[in-house]
């Protein structure tokens, strides 16, 4: 979303959104060499900052980039720009770079690492997907195994999610399922996917290779508290072909239901009964609960 408005904050600094700017030597541009958190805020509080703030820093320490702020101060900066957006509901994308270097791959020729973050406004998907579920279709392209990058940390390197995102795309689906090296279902290209069968909850394991997603989090204990079986375990497509009720969970897209996946219709079609009740309980959570920005 572009706004003539918009301010972005580059190193401590706002700019315009015209005039934010980085340089073309930045590892992050050359080289996707950097991590990055999408993060919400509600009626005038961001949601799980903490836990973002956590992510981002374990993020940078598993690829050898040191932050040069402190937790605190990182989250400020994510207040402060908001504030600086004069927000109440939106989204942030928070980024941090490897820095500007020279034109070879090491990383310790940047002298400092950038941290840039963007205020606005997002909408994942129109509101008749909430209402009646997307369409998902399996994508050829897997997710990287843990022996080439960790699914754990959320990098600047996101190809593998966009060529899987434009296969989904290609066939006429707003999703895409990722599976991994084993065949087995991970994630979708910037979703964590569970699945109910027989009134118990199943989602795949930290283990499959995915992204341990906040929302995803935030929906396994809602669904505990709410007194469901949920388990981790291993999921196959078949799993998800004959399921009763299918859901996603993301930070932009946060609950959303899944009608079709591969042209097969899950369950009757339509959002089921815990899908929805999820949906509703994250709704009340979202809006009521955060660091408050004002």
């Amino acid at each position: 979303m572009s706004d003539s408005n918009l301010q972005v904050l580059i190193d401590g600094e706002l700019f315009p959104e015209k005039d934010a700017k980085i340089s073309v030597f930045d590892h992050g541009l050359l080289y996707g060499d950097g991590v990055f958190e999408g993060i919400r805020f509600y009626n005038g509080r961001v949601f799980k900052l903490d836990e973002h703030i956590d992510r981002i820093f374990d993020s940078a320490k598993a690829i050898h980039l040191k932050i040069n702020v402190s937790h605190a101060e990182m989250c400020q900066a994510v207040i402060n720009t908001i504030k600086a957006n004069q927000l109440t509901d939106g989204y942030v994308r928070l980024v941090v770079t490897r820095g500007t270097g020279g034109l070879g791959l090491s990383p310790y020729r940047c002298e400092k690492e950038s941290v840039i973050v963007i205020a606005s406004k997002i909408t994942l998907y129109p509101e008749e997907d909430y209402r009646n579920g997307l369409k998902l279709v399996t994508c050829s392209t897997r997710r990287p195994p843990h022996d080439a990058l960790s699914p754990a940390v959320k990098s600047l390197n996101y190809l593998s999610n966009v060529m899987a995102k434009v296969e989904a795309l290609a066939a006429g689906a707003e999703e895409g399922v990722m599976l991994n090296q084993q065949g087995l279902v991970a994630e979708c290209t910037g979703d964590n996917i569970f699945l109910v069968k027989n009134g118990q909850i199943s989602t795949p394991p930290v283990s499959a290779g995915m992204l341990d997603g906040i929302t995803r989090r935030v929906a396994i204990d809602l669904a505990r508290d709410l007194g469901h079986t949920l388990i981790e375990r291993d999921i196959s497509r078949y799993d998800l072909y004959t399921a009763d009720e299918v859901f996603l969970t993301g930070t932009a897209a946060e609950v959303i239901p899944v009608r079709i996946y591969d042209e097969r219709e899950i369950g009757n079609g339509k959002p089921g009964p815990v899908t929805k009740q999820l949906m509703q309980e994250f709704r009340k959570m979202v809006e009521s609960s955060g660091t408050s920005i004002y």
